[in-house]
């Protein structure tokens, strides 16, 4: 079984800044995509920013160039550096990581969220 574990959120005010982790733990053989989702109240489901094991990155429109995905393989952890902050990234933030465990089933494992609000 995988564990994702997060943290980093918070209050903060609009143009500053936050960076959010994701650590993975438990039986992992191997991590491929990793990525954040924010659910903002009364909306859906969106995906924020999402990396592949080779390091390759994707974005929602609304957060290129303001926020920077990144990752630290041997330490199976997912981080999203958010900058210029906008009361409108008002929403709670979910690492989603896609992997193998240790006898070779495939997992798609999500965090227990962590709250960012950004007032104006």
């Amino acid at each position: 079984q995988v564990h994702l574990v997060e943290s980093g959120g918070g209050l903060v005010q609009a143009g500053r800044s936050l960076r959010l982790s994701c650590a993975a733990s438990g039986s992992i053989l191997s991590i491929g995509l990793m990525g954040w989702y924010r659910q903002a109240p009364g909306k859906q489901r969106e995906l924020v920013a999402t990396i592949t094991s080779g390091g390759r990155t994707d974005y929602a429109n609304s957060v290129k160039g303001r926020f920077t995905i990144s990752r630290d393989n041997p330490k199976n952890t997912v981080y999203l550096q958010m900058n210029s902050l906008k009361p409108e990234d008002t929403a709670v933030y979910s690492c989603n990581v896609n992997g193998r465990d240790t006898r070779y089933r495939v997992f798609d494992s999500w965090g227990q969220g962590t709250q960012v609000t950004v007032s104006s």
